[in-house]
């Protein structure tokens, strides 16, 4: 590929970035500068020599010495230089083994043998260590100019082989579609993303005419209106019709610049994809206009795209202001990193489809409002767009209610503690009291007397759970309901009482707290089946139920045993159940009583679909 700059007009900003043309425009203007040159002899004065009569000849070279192979490598260890000129005779390491050792490292680095000692013998073993140039040392200052010619064709040589390289690779990796044409119209250079755009292999498509891939209503246009205008003016830009091998066509973004020689650079990109994201975003903005929550679209570059009416009023800024801004401009770093996060997660193939967490929006004027943001990406055709849609649900209230709620947890924690102390001591000491009394005499009294004090003990600690336990559930674990079974089981006095336990499920709960649930559910059911009661555990669609054979409970009573202080029996307290379903609740599921299998009470356990991260 030949040419100058009117090759970078057909690029798009990334691509020319990409290429980093911008760094190498000397190179294309037929200038270098800058040409650094490590010069290698082992005599210092004809070194320095060397450096006047260089840097005289072209002030674009600066030029270093070292006065032996290892200097010279320690210096290319630490710095950068555009070519190395070297003595061949030099004590420790001579000219070609000093350039065998770079060659290991640096294969392509120009590098020149100026030597006094000249020989076919010589020369030929330069060649084959891959010595770029070889200049034998002459009487004389007309070899300066000579050698200083070499060092500038070398680099340049050198630089335009790296340009071209770094090109190749950007064009091969382009997300645009690039390719080149001869004279003929025939396809010299195709990258990879220009073959994928038309649906073929790029070796299917070098040689093959570029009429190949458009349709012949398309081909006219090229013909007539498009060629001739790059032959006049060197460029053309547009929109085209692109055609498919499958024999589907689309709108093309395109470009075709001729360069000096006369091949014909051509830059693709596929606007369907736009197009159908265009009208998703006129759908969306007319599904969410009229939303009362705030909401917003960023597009691949994580700037604004779209807000409705409701996002404007909440962050106080003007919809200029806003589009085109990043959530920088409302969020904090760090709600803006985690934002990217969650994001990355839903983009995973193995992801959710869309997450949400709290973040604090900072208006222009005002304090900090607490908000759920809802994210999820924006679908169109079965894929999905390299951007997000998200929702933002002010919960200043839910927060309030929650600071209000801490406060009255910590309020009762306390009043708690202090009861728990201020009743058991006074129990204990009773307690204590009726045992001495039974080892000096037998009295029926002090046993009724012992069988109230336990039922008061029983009575605190039920209490006691209910006082602290109507906090929200927030950490969850996985708990494996059939191992709680167990450990719940031997904690009850079961008696004679049978558990037949099919469950091999796992739930994300507070493991101390669902152990409760199971422990009262178990001593529920023998306190009103019986002490041979059989104990059912299972699994069901919505979730598990704990079931007994025992009496059932009447279905106008369904409401009343869940309240504080029911029971029907003698031996209940009457919170058992009221415990049970406050954590149920805590941990926002559904608690269900019907009848049993059996004949006895069954309830179910349906926890939430989703539990909160």
């Amino acid at each position: 590929m030949t040419g100058t700059s009117p090759e970078a007009n057909i690029l798009s900003e990334n691509w020319q970035h990409n290429l980093m043309l911008s760094s190498n425009c000397d190179l294309y203007m037929g200038h270098l500068s800058d040409i650094r040159v490590l010069h290698v002899d082992d005599e210092p004065d004809f070194a320095d020599l060397v450096v006047d009569f260089l840097e005289r000849e072209d002030d674009a070279l600066t030029v270093e010495t070292a006065t032996s192979a290892s200097r010279g490598l320690e210096r290319l260890a630490d710095e950068d230089f555009d070519c190395i000129i070297s003595d061949y005779d030099m004590p420790g390491q001579n000219g070609i083994e000093f350039l065998e050792t770079l060659r290991e490292t640096r294969p392509d680095l120009p590098f020149i043998l100026f030597t006094g000692k000249g020989s076919e013998e010589v020369a030929g073993n330069a060649i084959s260590a891959g010595v770029t140039d070889y200049l034998q040392k002459e009487p004389g200052t007309d070899q300066y100019t000579v050698l200083a010619n070499r060092v500038r064709n070398a680099v340049e040589r050198y630089r335009a082989e790296h340009a071209r390289e770094r090109q190749r690779k950007a064009s091969d990796t382009a997300h645009e579609g690039i390719s080149i044409l001869n004279e003929d119209g025939e396809y010299i250079y195709v990258n990879q993303a220009y073959a994928t755009l038309y649906g073929y292999a790029t070796e299917e498509l070098i040689g093959e005419h570029w009429e190949l891939v458009y349709p012949d209503d398309e081909v006219a246009v090229v013909r007539n209106d498009i060629l001739p205008t790059v032959a006049d003016a060197g460029s053309w830009s547009g929109e085209t019709v692109g055609l498919r091998a499958d024999g589907t066509t689309f709108l093309e973004d395109h470009r075709v610049v001729q360069t000096d020689s006369g091949e014909l650079i051509c830059s693709v990109r596929d606007l369907s994809a736009e197009q159908e994201l265009e009208n998703e975003l006129t759908r969306l903005s007319t599904l969410v206009g009229t939303l009362s929550d705030p909401v917003y679209v960023l597009d691949e570059t994580g700037r604004f795209k779209y807000v409705n009416d409701a996002f404007i009023e909440m962050v106080g800024y003007n919809r200029e202001t806003i589009l085109g801004a990043t959530p920088a401009l409302i969020k904090s770093a760090d709600a803006v990193k985690r934002a990217e996060t969650y994001l990355g997660r839903i983009l995973s193939s193995d992801g959710p489809d869309s997450v949400q967490f709290e973040i604090e929006i900072q208006p222009k004027d005002g304090e900090p409002i607490p908000c759920e943001d809802h994210m999820g990406v924006l679908p169109y055709e079965g894929d999905c767009f390299e951007g997000s849609v998200g929702m933002l649900r002010d919960i200043s209230e839910r927060k309030e209610r929650e600071r209000e709620l801490k406060q009255r947890n910590q309020r009762l924690d306390g009043f708690a503690s202090v009861v728990s102390h201020d009743l058991r001591n006074p129990l204990n000491v009773a307690i204590g009291g009726i045992n001495l009394a039974q080892a000096e005499c037998d009295s029926e009294h002090l046993e009724r007397a012992e069988r109230g004090l336990n039922r008061m003990e029983v009575l605190i600690d039920d209490l006691l759970t209910l006082a602290r336990g109507d906090e929200t559930v927030t950490e969850h674990e996985p708990v494996a309901i059939a191992q709680i079974l167990e450990e719940c089981w031997s904690n009850v006095e079961t008696e004679d009482a049978t558990l037949v336990a099919d469950v091999d499920c796992t739930i994300e709960a507070d493991e101390s707290r669902l152990k409760q649930v199971c422990e009262n559910l178990v001593r529920n059911a023998i306190e009103h089946g019986g002490d041979d009661v059989t104990v059912t555990v299972g699994e069901f669609e919505e979730g598990i139920y704990i079931e007994d054979d025992g009496p059932g409970i009447p279905e106008d009573e369904y409401d009343d045993v869940f309240t504080a202080g029911y029971s029907t029996s003698d031996e209940g307290t009457g919170f058992g159940l009221s415990i049970v379903k406050q954590i149920i609740d805590a941990h926002d599921w559904e608690l269900r009583l019907t009848d049993g299998s059996d004949g006895g009470a069954r309830f179910e356990i349906i926890p939430s679909e989703s539990v909160p991260e």
